[in-house]
Formats: structure tokens, C-alpha cells, sequence
């Protein structure tokens, strides 16, 4: 996969690290020298001091045969539209965009872009493992209505059968981590205290599976 990734700050760099280990073609686009000591000494990417919204140091950079781009600048603006003119001027398949501000999540929602927002994910993660410490959100998936959660298996539910877990049809089993090893979910597992289960569930079923665990609604 050829990737090209716009700002190279924490996140940005962090990022290109993570593709280039994984055998991906990445180029890295900075307006600033000095944010490129990010990268990893083993980096083995291209990086490129321009200003990214210029069209030739996009071309240059590869856009036009870029399988992915991504925007992770510190400007909800100029992630838009860099995030815009990728998608629909050089038509590069996949297409995501950093919400550094969550107050400019319309202007990305306007763009039709698919953005992330490190903000608005780190407050509920950190609120999801103080507040339901048994049962935290793991990813919430589109709108959020429905949501990868993680479920350990307290004592009180060790010796049921993991379909009835979901046997109102708002909860789905993904996994089993037993004894550190994941297993596909069967019906007609016996769940025992200990157990790491993970959950495609309604914010509503993930509601009745905390009232189970003695959290309360």
C-alpha cells in the first residue's frame, strides 16, 4: 500500500512509523524540518519539508498513485482541505482526516471526510474504564449507537452459557480470551470468572449487560 501522510507531528509521525514497519510505502509531508526527528531512526519512508497544500508538492509527493492519504496537521482547515482536494480532484481511495478541534467536526461532516477525533476518543475511553471499569467501550463504530466493548467475566456470570448473554438480540459475541488465548464464540461455551469477552453491542443491550454485572444501568 502506498500511504501519504500530511503532518508529522506525534500523531502523524507515529503513524507513518507504524505503516513503514508494516512493509507499506509512506511519505511523510511537513512544512517543519525539525518535526521529522518524530520519526523513528529506523524510519525507512520518504519525508518531504513543503507546504502540503501546494498542488506540485502533492503530485510530486506521489498523491496521484497514493492507495491512502491522511491528514493529521494541527489545522481542522487545512486537513479539510487537503483531506477534500485528495479525494476528489486525485480520487485516492481512502481518505482520513485528524478533528484536532471537536467544534470543527461540522467542517469535516460538510467535506463528507472521514475524520478522528483524538480528543473526543481519549475523554471517553479514559471515562468508559473509570466510570464502567467491568465493561468499557473498546471502539464505537459509525455513530456511535453501537460499540466494540470488552467484558470481564465476573464471578456471578461464570457457569452461563455465552448465548445468553445476547439473548435479546442487542448484543453480539466477537471473541473469547481464556487463559490468554482467543477463541471463537460458541453458543454453548460455559463462561467461566475470568474470561475476556468482547461485545458488538447497542448502547441499550450494553446497558442490560452492566445491569448484570452489578454496575447498574
Amino acid at each position: 500500500m502506498r500511504a501519504l501522510i500530511i503532518g508529522c507531528g506525534r500523531a502523524g509521525a507515529e503513524l507513518a512509523n507504524r505503516l513503514a514497519r508494516a512493509g507499506h510505502w509512506v511519505t511523510v509531508i511537513d512544512v517543519a524540518a525539525e518535526a521529522f526527528d518524530n520519526l523513528a531512526p529506523d524510519f525507512r519512508g520518504h519525508a518531504i519539508e513543503a507546504e502540503a497544500l501546494n498542488r506540485d508538492v502533492l503530485v510530486n509527493a506521489g498523491i496521484r498513485e497514493a492507495d491512502c492519504v491522511a491528514t493529521l496537521t494541527n489545522s481542522d482547515a487545512l486537513n479539510a482541505v487537503i483531506g477534500h482536494l485528495a479525494r476528489t480532484e486525485f480520487h485516492v481511495p481512502r481518505v482520513v482526516v485528524r478533528n484536532y478541534d471537536p467544534r470543527y467536526a461540522p467542517l469535516h461532516e460538510a467535506f463528507g471526510l472521514q475524520s478522528v477525533n483524538s480528543v473526543q476518543w481519549n475523554a471517553s475511553r479514559f471515562e468508559e474504564l473509570l466510570v464502567h471499569p467491568q465493561m468499557p467501550v473498546i471502539q464505537p463504530i459509525g455513530d456511535g449507537r453501537v460499540a466494540i466493548y470488552e467484558l470481564n467475566v465476573p464471578v456471578q456470570l461464570a457457569g452461563i452459557r455465552l448465548a445468553e448473554l445476547a439473548a435479546a438480540g442487542d448484543a453480539i459475541i466477537a471473541g473469547v480470551i481464556r487463559q490468554g488465548e482467543s477463541h471463537l464464540p460458541s453458543p454453548d461455551l460455559v463462561l467461566e470468572a475470568g474470561d475476556v469477552l468482547t461485545v458488538s453491542a447497542t448502547a441499550e443491550g450494553a446497558a442490560r449487560l452492566r445491569v448484570r454485572l452489578g454496575e447498574g444501568a
